[in-house]
C-alpha cells in the first residue's frame, strides 16, 4: 500500500462536448477519512470517481497524493481499488479467482496471494463460498466479493461508485454497516458515490453535495443535514418544504401569495423585500400551530406517517407525524422559527 498523508484536487475539470459534466473541484482528503460525493443523476460524482481513478482525462486541474501528481499517470500505477456499480466480476471465476486476480497482475507471490486472498474472503465472511462461481452467489455476496478484489491489493485508496443501489432494502443496510467496518478496522481512505442522502449521511466523515457539476457544500454529515448552504442542498437533504416570499424585518417571511408572515432563520444575504424561499423539513413542522390545513393524503410508513395537508390559501405541505390522521382531516400546522430556513431566491 502507498500510504499518503493527504489527497488532493485542485480544480479538476471534465467536459463532453464542450459542456462541463465537472467544474473546478477542489478537495483534500486525509488519511483514513471517508468521503461520499453526493448528488442526483447527472450531477458529475460518478465523473469525479473516475476522474480519481484515471479513466477518464481531465480537461483541466490536477490531482496529487502528498507531492505526487497523479493525474499524468494511467490507472494501474495509482494504487486505487475500485468497487463498480454492477460488480464487474469475472462469471468464469470463482469467488478465489476473482479476488486474488488484481494481486495476480501486480506480480505477487503465489504464496503471499493465497495468504491476501484468504485473509480478504475472511474479513467479508465468504469463507464457506470461496470456491463457487458469482452467478451462485445473491447479489450481497457479489458485492462483498467486488469489495474483497478491491481491499485485497491493499490500495491507498477505495472509490466506490453506487455499490449498493441494485441491493433490495434490508441488503443495502446490511452492506452499509459491513462497509464502515472494513473502513474502520482496515484503516482506509475511502471516496464513495451515491445519490442515497441516508447512506451519505450514516457512512461518511465529510460530504461533497454537487449539483450540475459543481460543489454546493462540503461538510460533516451534520452540517449539511441541519445547515444546507442553499436552497438546493436542502431540498436535496430533505427539505422538501419550499415556500416562496419575501423576506421582512426581524427575519421573518410573507408568504406568498397569502401574506401570511412567519418567522425564520436567514441563510445567506437576505435583505427585507428580497424574493426568498422558506425551507422546512415534514418532521419539523408542528401540528400545533395557528394555521388550518385539510388533510389530501396520507401514507403509513411504519412508526410514523406521512402526510399531505393544503392550507385555506391553497400552500400545499408535507408532513411528518407519529399521530394517526385521515383524508379530510383539520389539522393546525406551525413552522418552528429556528427550523425554517430563509434562502434567497436567487440562489436557484
Amino acid at each position: 500500500m502507498t500510504r499518503f498523508e493527504r489527497l488532493r484536487l485542485d480544480g479538476v475539470t471534465r467536459q463532453f462536448a464542450g459542456v462541463d459534466a465537472l467544474s473546478e473541484l477542489s478537495l483534500e482528503i486525509q488519511r483514513g477519512e471517508f468521503i461520499a460525493l453526493l448528488g442526483p443523476s447527472g450531477c458529475g460524482k460518478s465523473t469525479a470517481l473516475n476522474c480519481l481513478a484515471g479513466l477518464l482525462p481531465l480537461t483541466a486541474g490536477s490531482i496529487w497524493r502528498d507531492d505526487v501528481r497523479l493525474d499524468t499517470l494511467p490507472p494501474e500505477r495509482r494504487g486505487f481499488g475500485m468497487v463498480f456499480q454492477n460488480y464487474a466480476l469475472f462469471p468464469h471465476m470463482s469467488v478465489q479467482k476473482n479476488v486474488s486476480f488484481g494481486l495476480q497482475m501486480h506480480g505477487v507471490t503465489r504464496a503471499e496471494t493465497r495468504r491476501r486472498t484468504t485473509d480478504a474472503i475472511r474479513l467479508v465472511h465468504l469463507e464457506e463460498h470461496a470456491t463457487k462461481l458469482p452467478g451462485q452467489l445473491s447479489g450481497g455476496q457479489q458485492q462483498r466479493v467486488a469489495i474483497a478484489r478491491a481491499v485485497v491489493i491493499e490500495p491507498s485508496l477505495v472509490l466506490m461508485d453506487e455499490p449498493l443501489s441494485n441491493l433490495d432494502a434490508k441488503l443495502r443496510l446490511e452492506m452499509r454497516t459491513e462497509i464502515r467496518r472494513l473502513h474502520q478496522s482496515l484503516g482506509l481512505t475511502t471516496v464513495y458515490v451515491t445519490h442515497d442522502q441516508e447512506e451519505a449521511l450514516s457512512l461518511s466523515d465529510r460530504l461533497v453535495v454537487l449539483r450540475d457539476g459543481r460543489v454546493q457544500q462540503i461538510g460533516t454529515p451534520e452540517e449539511v443535514h441541519t445547515r444546507p448552504a442553499n436552497r438546493h442542498v436542502a431540498d436535496f437533504m430533505g427539505y422538501r418544504n419550499l415556500l416562496p416570499g419575501r423576506a421582512s424585518s426581524g427575519a421573518s417571511l410573507l408568504l406568498e401569495p397569502s401574506g401570511v408572515r412567519v418567522k425564520g432563520t436567514p441563510v445567506g444575504s437576505v435583505n427585507d423585500g428580497d424574493p426568498v424561499v422558506a425551507a422546512i423539513r415534514p418532521e419539523d413542522i408542528r401540528l400545533d400551530g395557528d394555521r388550518e390545513a385539510t388533510v389530501d393524503v396520507v401514507e403509513y410508513q411504519g412508526r410514523e406517517f406521512t402526510v399531505e395537508a393544503r392550507t385555506d390559501d391553497g400552500l400545499m405541505l408535507h408532513l411528518r407525524t407519529g399521530t394517526r390522521l385521515s383524508v379530510g382531516d383539520k389539522v393546525r400546522v406551525g413552522f418552528p422559527p429556528d427550523r425554517l430556513l430563509l434562502f434567497p431566491a436567487e440562489a436557484s
